[in-house]
């Protein structure tokens, strides 16, 4: 038994419609709704549930982004986390930043095993779980729809595209989390109110050791077409000669 290390990210709630700038320059944030990404509130769901099987001592959740992020780092302790630590960053942090953050609080922490979700819902990346994984030299088991600890290993069910595939990893491992590995708890507003009292510890990059110069540049951000008003046919020589108009059957 041990700590468990379970990063979130600070997203545009899954019920809100995206919107981007007029300028381009970005996403419309202000007013916005923001929660926890919906794969690692899966993550710490499923940390939670070690837990509780007696598989680990400790449950720290970690994020890196601005000081807002603190609202979601409450709901993750009043789901049960026992601390909260906040890596200071503006903008959007890449994945390797994060990564290289979430390796800074392994070092410090040492925990058995780091659970995080296996993409956000922003921008899809699936990379921080990897790339975490390289930087700490340890295993990695993505897209987990089940996780089994015995021991000093865990036995991994894994999404891939053929079905299910099952793998044994040594721990201490990155674990990367699937849609269907669990269904998080419900915040109860006495867990909310005892949430307040739980440490929530702030530090920044510098403290951490960690170069803050991004890796890239974002140079536009457009919206997708607006898809076309549908056509209905008559038959199928009504529907082949359409496509032939439109150049997409020769």
């Amino acid at each position: 038994m041990g700590k468990v290390l379970v990063g979130i990210k600070r997203v545009i709630d899954y019920n809100v419609r995206v919107r981007v700038r007029p300028d381009g320059t970005g996403i419309v944030t202000d007013g916005v709704k923001m929660s926890i990404n919906p794969f690692d509130e899966i993550a710490l769901e499923e940390a939670l549930r070690l837990r509780e099987r007696g598989a680990a001592d400790e449950v720290i959740v970690a994020s890196l982004g601005p000081d807002d992020a603190q609202q979601q780092l409450r709901t993750a302790l009043a789901m049960g986390a026992d601390r909260a630590i906040l890596v200071r960053a503006d903008g959007a942090p890449e994945p390797m930043l994060a990564a290289r953050a979430l390796f800074a609080l392994v070092q410090r922490e040492q925990p058995t095993f780091v659970i995080v979700g296996k993409q956000a819902i922003d921008d899809d990346a699936s990379q921080t779980g990897q790339l975490l994984a390289a930087l700490w030299d340890r295993p990695q088991a993505t897209f987990a729809s089940k996780i089994e600890l015995s021991g000093a290993s865990a036995r991994v069910t894994r999404e891939v595209d053929a079905g299910l595939e099952v793998i044994d990893v040594d721990l201490p491992a990155v674990f990367t989390t699937d849609l269907r590995l669990n269904e998080p708890r419900y915040v109860k507003l006495p867990d909310i109110m005892k949430a307040k009292k739980k440490p929530l510890d702030v530090t920044d990059l510098a403290t951490l050791g960690i170069d803050a110069t991004p890796r890239q540049r974002v140079v536009r951000l457009e919206p997708p077409a607006q898809r076309q008003k549908g056509v209905i046919v008559k038959d199928a020589a009504e529907l082949v000669a359409a496509l032939k108009q439109k150049g997409l059957l020769a």
